[in-house]
């Protein structure tokens, strides 16, 4: 039987031991093709060819928030402290045992938070149910990162897992395009100048990937990573926030070290609720939530109450959020806010994006 890991763990040496230049570029863009490669190798052999299978989560609310980090950081009492859930707390590894949810408003918005079974080293890998875990973190609409004050180590760890579940943190899909051709070899064409890949590195990359003939489109300055995530095509791309729990069992120097070591997004205090509060405006933020106040005809607009979108969101997910029907039913709508040129701008299409704020009249058929 093939050993794929052993394999992959030569090549990592290898890498470790090239320093990246001009020079070098090539031999890193295929040996880091050939990693990916048999990882994705060893994914099949080992799934036999099939998908991991997540936990079951019925997603709800506005946006939903994974808890992810290994046992014992304090994930259990953060959800308790952020939400109404009352999920088992105990000072041992592992107490809990399913995904559990819990509900977090604020600023009118609902935020599903999940507590999930802590991970371990290799979760990746599938040890400790850690592929299930990490799946739960493909629907998610942001991860919170959650590390021991006292084991600043384990945040590299856990971003490795992570990376090696092919989710990708804080990024966005690279705006490459991949067309494969009958003939005519590799021809690549970029409306950027590139600064860490150039077209032979890129011909060496696709020719592991067994391409041969393909027009590639690049159109911002991308990463040897980034062009092999665009292959590969497996990859989820999430929001994610760091944060380091247990400050109240610290001292100010351990608090200061692990700052300049990781530089967490936030600390807290799960058990004590300190900067509990900071933690959820945080939350709301990265989400990217924008206020929109709906209006009927003739009446005032509800200033109370406004429905809680995503930045990006469009007239057509309005439209959905309220009922299926209205979007067959849409004529036009009036807008008042940042997203019109002029206040009660009279709107025709449904793919109009909305700003924070807006005032929405709808009007149907």
């Amino acid at each position: 039987m093939v050993n794929y890991e052993d394999q992959v763990k030569q090549l990592e040496e290898e890498l470790t031991k090239t320093d990246y230049n001009k020079r070098t570029q090539h031999h890193i863009g295929l040996v880091k093709a050939k990693i990916a490669r048999l990882r994705e190798k060893d994914e099949q052999r080992r799934s036999g060819g099939k998908k991991g299978e997540g936990y079951s989560v019925r997603k709800s609310g506005d946006a939903t928030a994974v808890l992810l980090g290994f046992p014992s950081v304090g994930k259990s009492t953060l959800l308790n402290a952020l939400t109404n859930a009352n999920s088992p707390v105990g000072a041992y590894d592992f107490t809990t045992l399913d995904v559990i949810p819990g509900v977090m408003e604020y600023q009118h918005a609902s935020i599903q938070v999940l507590d999930v079974p802590g991970i371990v080293r290799g979760a990746a890998s599938g040890k400790g149910r850690g592929r299930e875990v990490l799946a739960v973190l493909r629907s998610a609409d942001l991860v919170i990162i959650l590390l021991d004050v006292h084991k600043p180590d384990h945040h590299a760890a856990l971003l490795q897992e992570i990376y090696e579940a092919h989710l990708r943190i804080n990024q966005k899909p690279a705006i490459v395009k991949i067309k494969k051709t009958i003939r005519g070899g590799v021809r690549v064409g970029s409306t950027v100048t590139l600064h860490h890949i150039d077209e032979q590195t890129i011909k060496n990359i696709l020719n592991e990937f067994k391409m041969s003939n393909a027009d590639v489109l690049i159109r911002e300055d991308i990463t040897i990573d980034q062009f092999i995530d665009v292959i590969e095509g497996n990859k989820h791309y999430v929001s994610a926030i760091v944060v380091v729990n247990k400050i109240d069992s610290a001292s100010e120097e351990q608090i200061a070290m692990v700052k300049q070591l990781i530089h967490p997004d936030i600390m807290i205090s799960a058990n004590k609720k300190s900067n509990i509060e900071a933690l959820k405006r945080k939350m709301f933020d990265k989400l990217e939530f924008i206020r929109l106040y709906m209006k009927e005809p003739g009446k005032m607009a509800d200033m109370k109450e406004p429905m809680i979108g995503r930045r990006g969101n469009t007239l057509q997910d309005v439209c959905m959020k309220l009922h299926k029907d209205f979007v067959t039913k849409f004529r036009y709508a009036r807008i008042w806010g940042k997203s019109v040129k002029f206040e009660g701008q009279r709107i025709l299409k449904l793919a109009h994006r909305l700003e924070d704020n807006d005032i929405i009249e709808l009007h149907m058929k």
